[in-house]
């Protein structure tokens, strides 16, 4: 029996060790290992265990809330005394929280499904960056300059294959060196996943603690399906789908006990076998219930699976041509039963040539995608960034995806990086969830509404709003540029069908709210 009485606060991950007594011939592969953790008021949850190396297991929990003791103990699928059979106890006390998930509790899905929440019923709004290659290319040095710039920004999120997923990728094992990167299975170029390394994933436990020390959650996909890194033979979709279920119960025990969001498909058509496997298994595996869903390659019908019920989301991706093309995010609100939307991947700042998608293009898709239904939140991409280019002449990069000029670092300064965080900023503390696209509630064809309760428009070149169907519309507003996050003007309508002036000519944002209390825009 072991206690361990830590100073911790609820949904704060701490970490047990657990250590076999013998040698395995496959530890990774051939052990299950889990602990299951009890609460005197009834809550049980089960965890998985992880292999970190040797003969050493971890266990990572995070408590849903309850304070006191929580007792627990270990199984396994074999009769090793030093993993099977193992008990103990945690105490969490009620250290004052740090950051907006111990405050608040881990994000999951609203009641009606469309809109992200934390546990204790918060709105919230993903505002993703897309950083792909982080995780097998970047230091914890970068990494702490990477979030320092896109916390300031207002982004909340992180986008980021686990593991590099080219089987044909070649270069020296060197995050350092032109072309190198970490390596998490040593076997990977051979399409299977059972040569797991620990020090790789020892390392990227040291990037996502950098990330999530500035509320950045890692949305983390396992194994690319589509372009991957450089589009040399992406392993996604041809490893088996028990490999990939056992490497999505890794990923689940080893980073589960801290936010996440799960993206078990991407850049496929979502009907990949690896993709129905690591949803099951992800949902048979994750009792803190992380967003787990499914990010679309362009051309892919975006509605596989869609009545699953391990399946939270749909993120469509409108490709690097250029286009805007909100019209795929609002087919996709329509589809049934109801799932979460997202625009997970619009065209690339910068991405090829200089002014490609520049500036203000990428805050009018964020508005734009949101107003369709992208209500589970919106995403930005930076040429360079993506792949983290380490510098703008590194050897061995697609010129189609790289930003001219810059490297990963260069790429943080693009223009079009402030503008996705300004929206979540003026919805932050304000009572969206539940908001759909309207076009019945004012003169301007962008809009979202939760009636009674909250309006929001979006007027791409400002002037002046009339409300309609007022009655079911608050009379408080606020005008806000969109491009500062700077409140214009402060009103309230006369009248239910009123006009809210504004003289035209900019972008302009209004909000129709009777409490702005404790809001960005109050």
């Amino acid at each position: 029996m072991t206690t361990a009485t830590l100073p911790t606060a609820p949904w704060r991950p701490v970490e047990l060790t657990l250590t076999a007594r013998q040698d395995h011939l496959d530890p990774y592969g051939g052990l299950d290992v889990h602990v299951v953790f009890s609460h005197p008021d009834g809550l049980v949850l089960r965890r998985p265990a992880f292999w970190d190396g040797g003969r050493t297991w971890r266990v990572r929990f995070s408590s849903p809330g309850p304070v006191g003791e929580w007792s627990w103990t270990s199984s396994a699928n074999a009769p090793d005394p030093g993993l099977h059979g193992v008990s103990g106890t945690v105490v969490i006390g009620a250290d004052a929280p740090r950051g907006r998930f111990e405050r608040h509790g881990f994000w999951r899905m609203s009641e009606e499904g469309r809109h992200l929440v934390h546990a204790d019923g918060t709105s919230a709004l993903l505002v993703g960056d897309t950083a792909w290659a982080l995780p097998w290319r970047a230091t914890p040095e970068q990494v702490e300059v990477y979030a320092r710039d896109r916390a300031a920004k207002g982004f909340n999120a992180v986008l980021l294959m686990s593991l590099q997923p080219d089987s044909d990728a070649r270069g020296p094992e060197d995050r350092g060196a032109d072309e190198g990167f970490g390596v998490a299975f040593d076997d990977l170029p051979q399409a299977t996943l059972r040569a797991l390394r620990p020090d790789y994933f020892q390392d990227l436990d040291r990037l996502l603690d950098v990330l999530r020390a500035h509320d950045l959650v890692p949305v983390l996909q396992p194994v690319f399906q589509g372009f991957g890194w450089k589009g040399l033979r992406a392993a996604g979709g041809t490893v088996s789908p028990q490999e990939y279920a056992r490497y999505c119960r890794y990923l689940v025990a080893r980073y589960g006990a801290g936010p996440v969001v799960w993206l078990v498909g991407a850049d496929g058509t979502g009907e990949e076998p690896q993709t129905l496997a690591g949803g099951r298994e992800v949902q048979e595996w994750d009792d803190h219930r992380h967003p787990t869903g499914i990010h679309y390659r362009p051309f892919a019908h975006n509605r596989a699976h869609q009545d699953a019920d391990w399946l939270d989301f749909q993120w469509c991706q409108t490709g690097h041509r250029g286009d805007h093309v909100p019209e795929r995010v609002a087919d996709m609100a329509r589809n049934q039963p109801e799932k979460a939307v997202a625009n997970g991947e619009p065209s690339y700042e910068n991405t090829g040539r200089s002014g490609f998608n520049a500036g203000w293009w990428q805050g009018h898709e964020a508005w734009s995608n949101l107003c369709a239904g992208a209500t589970m939140g919106v995403v930005y991409g930076a040429g360079s960034l993506w792949q983290w280019q380490l510098r703008p002449d590194e050897a061995g990069q697609a010129t189609f995806f790289s930003a001219p000029g810059a490297g990963w670092r260069e790429a943080l300064d693009f223009e079009g990086s402030s503008y996705p965080g300004i929206l979540g900023r003026v919805l932050q503390g304000l009572p969206f969830t539940g908001a759909r696209p309207s076009w019945e509630h004012s003169t301007v064809p962008r809009g979202l509404v939760v009636p009674g309760r909250f309006l929001l428009v979006y007027a791409h070149d400002g002037g002046d709003v009339r409300v309609v169907r007022g009655a079911e519309v608050p009379r408080p507003y606020r005008v806000i540029d969109p491009t500062t996050g700077e409140v214009l003007a402060r009103g309230v309508r006369e009248e239910e069908d009123g006009t809210i002036p504004d003289p035209g000519g900019a972008p302009r944002v209004v909000v129709c709210c009777d409490d702005f209390s404790g809001s960005a825009i109050a």
